[in-house]
């Protein structure tokens, strides 16, 4: 039993077999175009064959050949096998050909691109094949008393129009397979590009609600601890404390901005080298000393090797203010020829504390590396303190354009 076939979303509308049609989802209207066409065209076409006139029985097997084209979309092997026995039958009765063949051909194309081909070739082959039984030897037997074989051309224009209707089928199937697979690998590259937005976009959450949330819990500890004892220091932690949530709800707006209708620009530049400042600015409020220095020419940067190496240095310094007991860190840069090397070190111990902190910090370091093409390598130093070492290789869109230089031993 044929199956019911999904409905096409690949290609023009008109050839996809998309659901205009009525609640039943028979092509009513389709099959009874066909059917005037076929019942007026053959009354005209039987002028000066001298064959049968047409008669009820004629006419029912006419219905018929285009009714059962109702179900071809449903039942393609039925439509396509009904239609050529019934045009048989009428061949081989004596009547008049005539479009009876539209008929045929529209069975046989939708079966092939439903996919049914061999049903639909067997069933055209016998209907050639049948033709020529009845046209060139049982006619003698058949309607209408003294009718004479069939000139074989004939039979040759009746070939080539088989081989006509199954080629231009098999075409129009490929053609369907084709643009239902462009279909599908469009889709599967949008929820691709959903998938890299999504995971971006975690990755900016993350490093910066960890950086600004790990600079909030230090404070707040300073703060709580000193509440009685030192009421203007724990001031200072609790404006600390402000203005590190501040930059935090800025740079979350700024994320989630993304997430406004396509084509929009950004409201703000994305964060980049020129912002370490800030990072120093930030770290020295948790109480780590961070010193900044640089080797080498300033290479024209491009905005995302920009913010990639800020959100590695970014999450190298959270780390240290979360996991080290050490209160001072060195962060290196070095402009290589189409290359940003970073290199941030603290002195250790490791104090095993987490700080809530969710372990992602390092896996979302690796994907921006590797997002570019770059490295990144992270692990304890030989002295017993920690390194992240990263390598990320950038084309400088604009050589003439030089990005701000990172402050030389800013502590």
């Amino acid at each position: 039993m044929d199956e019911l076939q999904p409905p096409y979303r690949g290609g023009p509308p008109w050839l996809s077999g998309a659901r205009s049609r009525t609640a039943a989802g028979l092509p009513w209207v389709s099959t009874a175009v066909l059917l005037v066409f076929v019942l007026v065209g053959t009354g005209f076409a039987e002028e000066g064959q001298g064959r049968r006139p047409l008669d009820l029985a004629a006419r029912l097997l006419l219905f018929v050949a285009v009714g059962v084209l109702l179900l071809r979309r449903r039942r393609p092997v039925v439509a396509v096998a009904t239609t050529c026995a019934a045009t048989l039958i009428y061949l081989a009765a004596g009547y008049p050909y005539g479009p009876v063949f539209v008929a045929v051909a529209v069975g046989c194309f939708s079966a092939i691109v439903t996919g049914h081909r061999k049903a639909a070739w067997w069933s055209l082959g016998g209907l050639w094949a049948g033709h020529i039984l009845v046209s060139h030897w049982l006619y003698r037997w058949l309607p209408p008393d003294g009718d004479r074989g069939a000139p074989w051309t004939q039979q040759g224009f009746i070939t080539a129009w088989v081989v006509a209707v199954v080629a231009a089928a098999e075409l129009l199937r490929v053609r369907r397979e084709q643009w239902a697979a462009a279909r599908a690998e469009r889709e599967a590259a949008e929820r691709r590009r959903a998938d890299e937005e999504r995971l971006r976009m975690a990755r900016e959450l993350h490093d910066v609600l960890a950086h600004s949330i790990s600079v909030i819990n230090v404070q707040a500890g300073v703060g709580l601890a000193l509440l009685d004892s030192d009421p203007e220091q724990a001031r200072t932690a609790l404006t600390t404390i402000k203005g590190a949530s501040k930059e935090a709800l800025d740079e979350v707006r700024q994320v989630l901005a993304n997430l406004r209708t396509p084509g929009d620009a950004p409201t703000s530049p994305a964060p980049g080298l020129d912002r370490l400042p800030e990072l120093v600015e930030q770290a020295a409020a948790a109480g780590l000393t961070v010193t900044v220095g640089s080797e080498g020419d300033p290479a024209a940067v491009p905005p995302g090797a920009a913010l990639a190496a800020f959100r590695i240095v970014q999450e190298a310094l959270t780390n240290v203010v979360r996991h080290s007991g050490s209160r001072t860190a060195e962060v290196h840069i070095g402009y290589g020829s189409g290359r940003l090397r970073l290199r941030i070190d603290d002195a250790g111990p490791a104090t095993g504390g987490d700080a809530g902190g969710s372990g992602n910090g390092l896996v979302g370091m690796r994907e921006r590396a590797a997002a570019l093409g770059g490295t990144i390598e992270a692990g304890p130093r030989p002295d017993g303190g920690f390194r992240v070492l990263a390598e990320l290789p950038f084309t400088g869109p604009h050589r003439d354009r030089r990005p701000p230089e990172p402050p030389e031993e800013t502590t």
